[in-house]
């Protein structure tokens, strides 16, 4: 609502260009970097539960450095071009978090087989946010130069670690993979399931 009341543009759109829509979009972006801070409980989870193989790089790396990164938004850049890439990950997240939520279900847990398309999104989520962005950097508005580089490089970087971990979950594991239908991975992490909870939750065979 606030980017159709500004009447943001796609390509490049300077801050504080935008009247009381630009107040309303600071508004909104500060509830997203305060979910950055909600979504460290999944590493504390992880702790507590002993699942210290779930503690990745690429789950370390990517929640540390998006909670630093809108800090540093949220002080200097909280509205104008930040909007598109917050967007896009939050509805990646909403995906996310209900597949976790559905996956804590045991009756539920066998029909989840989207969980690949899942990482796919995300994957789509930081080209596309890279492109918006390198719109400004060819068409520029006036939204700082550097902020646009760095978004650019780090999209790169996750681009790169995502499809990593996509490639070794679904390309080269994917015999192994069908064992772990019930898991609930996504991200380098799993839903805290263990082989013997699994086993558990088997359908009894019909003899």
């Amino acid at each position: 609502m606030s980017v159709y009341q500004g009447g943001y543009n796609f390509f490049c759109q300077n801050t504080h260009s935008a009247g009381e829509a630009d107040n309303r979009m600071i508004n909104v972006l500060w509830w997203y970097y305060f979910s950055k801070l909600i979504e460290f409980m999944d590493t504390f989870f992880f702790i507590l539960r002993k699942n210290n193989h779930q503690i990745t790089f690429l789950h370390v790396y990517h929640h540390a450095t998006m909670l630093n990164i809108w800090w540093f938004v949220m002080n200097w850049v909280p509205c104008g071009h930040s909007y598109f890439g917050a967007t896009f990950n939050s509805f990646i997240h909403v995906l996310m978090y209900s597949y976790y939520g559905l996956s804590a279900v045991p009756a539920i847990r066998p029909y989840l087989w989207w969980k690949k398309y899942i990482t796919q999104g995300q994957l789509v989520q930081f080209v596309l946010t890279m492109f918006q962005t390198s719109c400004a950097v060819v068409w520029p508005c006036g939204f700082p130069m550097g902020w646009l580089y760095f978004q650019i490089t780090y999209m790169i970087t996750l681009i790169t670690l995502f499809t990593n971990f996509y490639i070794q979950t679904y390309k080269r594991h994917a015999g192994s993979r069908k064992t772990d239908l019930a898991n609930g991975s996504i991200n380098g992490h799993t839903n805290g399931v263990t082989s013997s909870e699994k086993v558990r939750y088997r359908k009894p065979r019909a003899d």
